[in-house]
């Protein structure tokens, strides 16, 4: 039993810690009032999809703040494979970034956030490639261990587990809900679980909340219903409202909302369990009256509601004390350790607390010594003191009365051990399998983020009561446009490295330059040695050394076409060591991020010729393209808008948009006349992927003749794939298409093909999923002038970065298109 507690205790400590990853939290009277009446509610609810943003925000936030039960969500994937509106990261990075807007939705909407294992590979029609390439069971047992922890008396999945969900991953985690809801409570499932503290649990009901999107409405007038739009009075805000503040924090995916106010009907309908008449929590004991010796605790809880002071919060801490102690009274249990710690964040928040530990730099190394400062003012003279602050391990030996608004500081070195674990987030520690993520510590699954680097524990007495109030160390400063800021801390080692290029491209056996870069993180005398490894089949030789900096020049020892990675490693002793590079993602809306890979560079040889030379690039909404342009040899010019204009486009032999462009730059659909004067003249003009042709409601022309944008796609990346016309200029020149330049694509073939299409559009390729119809306009391509149209849905953005040969010699061919004659 004692297992149980420690862990349950320990996992609310981490949701706590991170409430606030950007800036301690602070709580107003009317939000305190609030919480003391969660007090008062014993119920609790799990929410289960696919990704993020495919939460009901709305129905979230009226379940934490208006019905008060303890909320969670379970996002099957961190959303690694999906698109990027604000930068360029695609995959684990664009998994990073979106799992810091769920957590930041969530402090938002009140509930907490769960992931699993499973890895976001890409858009799936079908449930059985997805539980095939999560690995089913895997990601099952992370499900159901995530209900053992989170015990809830209710189960709530987004989808159904049929096509109506709208895609694989979609119906897969409905799926796995109603398999993890049977297999749960099952002692004979997934039993190795039980030695961390959990036991089988079985929830009184799963429900499914029905929609209707678009064309698909799943909802009838026999389910039951629920508004879930009334307004807080409390918060001074409806849930519409909540709920637009919370999905606006997925900034990544553009999935911005409207607030709303006013009525919003919820319908849900029952796929295990007991079905209810009038509401979701039927047949669910929410009061006290479900623990056992718990008679004494409403009436101290109805006490402290109806002597609340909103000027004066500190009056209630007293109180809340003595209500500490008879939940301390209690039996052991799941609801006894959950409304502890609520009334301990309670006693916090009336006393005016201000608790925290700082430092000046974001970053500690491995062997070297930190510097903490620790701040702490009683703001509303509560009676309370300091025996002791510990740092993981660490004593202080600080004691102080907290006298009444005066701040109280001090600093202590301590030493970062050089056996310390770099600051890496847990799911990226090990090597990933196909279609999820690898960790072996069974208690860090299910966890939004891994716990901070290091962690300080005040030990204070409040009214007679010892409490540990726990703080994450974080950098402190002041941003000169944001003010106070606090950002996460990073521990190093004491040597990082980075490859420049991480990409280098072979066309025609040449010789090609790069750059091992490393960066000493510590002031010691430290020299690394280094070693390439992995180098077979080429050439490779260091030529210079300077300023940290170790210069290569390689060339191919054989020129069939290949894809491969080579590792840094530094000498340690004669036994190489990977190299650790530093990767850091920062936008204004999340903390900063810092993760560590294994230093490595792609080495791609590829027959690729070129033609033409010089190319102008229009990024849109976050690709790597331009690199790989100039791998294969291009003159890249990125493009704004002040450039493109008759004179200024001239000098380019081929100018390409980057994806969605069009949806990002409104001004594009201005620059329609001079882009198509562009091609009459003899240019060609390449448009990726976009997702649809309207801007802000208002039809776009993209093209020099009619066609739409479809939501068409091509899922799997081995799909077979025809010449419609073999002949064409696109299959043949500067390089010899085949269909060995389709192997190796990774993720899918093509997404947001074209639809309708003006006769006069030339459709070349032809490809299908399994079970479905082909689809021809995956690449389409028009005479205008003297020059060339291209449409293309094709996934250069994802190919390129792979390192796939048949990309690039594709993608080489379609920028020539209006350099040959006679095709």
């Amino acid at each position: 039993m004692k297992k149980q507690i420690t862990l349950f205790l320990f996992s609310l400590l981490i949701a706590f810690s991170f409430l606030s990853a950007q800036s301690p939290a602070s709580y107003t009277s009317a939000e305190i009032f609030l919480r003391l009446k969660k007090l008062n509610v014993l119920g609790s609810v799990l929410y289960i999809a696919a990704h993020p943003d495919d939460e009901n925000s709305r129905l979230i936030a009226y379940m934490a703040k208006d019905r008060l039960y303890r909320t969670g969500y379970l996002s099957m994937t961190r959303g690694d494979g999906g698109q990027n509106l604000i930068g360029d990261e695609q995959g684990i990075e664009l998994g990073l970034i979106r799992t810091q807007e769920m957590l930041a939705a969530r402090r938002i909407d009140g509930a907490e956030q769960f992931f699993t294992r499973a890895f976001d590979f890409g858009f799936t029609k079908t449930t059985d490639e997805a539980l095939k390439t999560w690995d089913k069971e895997k990601v099952l047992s992370d499900v159901v261990w995530v209900i053992r922890k989170f015990q809830p008396d209710v189960i709530i999945t987004r989808f159904p587990e049929d096509s109506r969900a709208g895609h694989g991953h979609h119906s897969a985690s409905s799926v796995l809900a109603h398999e993890a809801y049977t297999a749960a409570a099952d002692p004979n499932r997934f039993p190795e679980q039980f030695k961390y503290g959990v036991k089988p649990w079985k929830a009184t009901r799963l429900l499914w909340n029905t929609f209707n999107f678009g064309s698909v409405n799943t909802t009838s007038d026999n389910q039951l219903k629920l508004d879930v739009g009334v307004y807080n009075a409390i918060l001074g805000k409806s849930y519409g409202e909540i709920a637009a503040e919370s999905r606006t924090q997925h900034k990544s995916q553009g999935a911005a909302l409207t607030k709303t106010r006013g009525q919003s009907i919820e319908y849900f309908t029952t796929v295990m369990g007991n079905s209810p008449n009038s509401d979701l929590m039927d047949d669910v004991q929410t009061s006290w009256s479900r623990v056992e010796g718990a008679e004494k605790i409403q009436p101290l809880i109805d006490q402290l509601l109806q002597q609340f002071s909103l000027s004066n919060p500190e009056k209630s801490v007293p109180g809340l004390v003595n209500l500490y102690k008879e939940l301390s009274k209690l039996k052991d249990g799941y609801w006894k350790d959950l409304k502890l710690k609520e009334t301990q964040q309670l006693i916090e928040a009336c006393s005016g607390l201000w608790l925290e530990a700082t430092v000046g730099n974001g970053y500690a190394v491995q062997g070297d010594s930190l510097k903490i400062t620790f701040s702490l003012i009683n703001r509303l003279n509560t009676n309370a003191k300091v025996s002791d602050i510990k740092v993981n391990g660490f004593d202080s030996s600080y004691q102080q009365h907290l006298d009444y608004n005066k701040n109280f500081n001090f600093s202590k070195t301590i030493l970062v051990s050089d056996k310390k674990p770099i600051t890496n987030p847990y799911w990226l520690d090990q090597e990933m399998s196909i279609g999820s993520y690898n960790v072996n510590d069974q208690t860090l699954i299910g966890d939004a983020q891994s716990k901070p680097a290091y962690e300080a524990q005040f030990q204070l007495n409040i009214e007679g009561q010892d409490f540990v109030f726990v703080r994450p160390v974080q950098y402190r400063f002041t941003d000169p446009v944001r003010g106070d800021s606090y950002e996460p801390l990073t521990v190093l080692p004491p040597v990082t490295a980075r490859m420049d290029p991480e990409l280098v491209l072979f066309s025609d056996g040449e010789e090609k330059t790069f750059e091992a870069q490393t960066k000493k993180q510590t002031n010691k005398n430290i020299e690394p040695k280094i070693i390439l490894q992995n180098t077979d089949g080429l050439n490779v030789k260091q030529s210079s050394i300077h300023n940290s900096t170790y210069d290569y020049s390689a060339k191919p020892v054989k020129t069939e076409q290949k894809t491969f990675s080579s590792n840094l490693a530094f000498d340690q002793n004669g036994k190489p060591e990977n190299a650790k590079e530093l990767k850091t993602i920062s936008y204004e809306h999340i903390p900063r991020i810092d993760y560590f890979l294994n230093t490595k560079i792609k080495f791609v040889i590829a027959d690729v010729k070129i033609s033409g030379k010089r190319i102008g690039y229009i990024e849109g909404a976050g690709d790597k393209v331009p690199p790989a342009l100039l791998q294969m040899g291009y003159d890249v010019v990125l493009l704004k808008e002040k450039d493109i204009t008759p004179a200024f486009l001239k000098q380019f032999d081929a100018i390409l948009t980057g994806v969605r462009a069009y949806d990002v730059h409104p001004w594009l659909q201005e620059k329609y006349e001079v882009l198509m004067d562009y091609i009459n003249n003899g240019g060609n003009l390449i448009v990726q992927y976009n997702r649809n042709n309207t801007v802000n409601g208002a039809k776009v022309k993209i093209g020099p003749y009619p066609f739409s944008i479809a939501n068409a796609r091509v899922t799997d990346e081995n799909a077979d794939v025809v010449f419609l016309k073999p002949e064409h200029a696109v299959l043949n020149f500067p390089n010899k298409i085949s269909n060995k330049d389709f192997d190796g694509w990774i993720q899918e073939r093509g997404i947001y093909f074209a639809g309708q299409t003006d006769p006069k559009y030339e459709t070349i390729l032809s490809m299908h999923d399994q079970g479905e119809s082909d689809l021809q306009t995956s690449l389409i391509i028009g005479d205008y002038g003297k020059g060339k149209f291209v449409y293309t849905g094709l996934v250069f953005f994802r190919e390129l970065p792979a390192g796939v040969p048949g990309a690039y010699r594709l993608l080489a061919n379609i920028i020539a298109l209006n350099r040959k004659k006679g095709f």
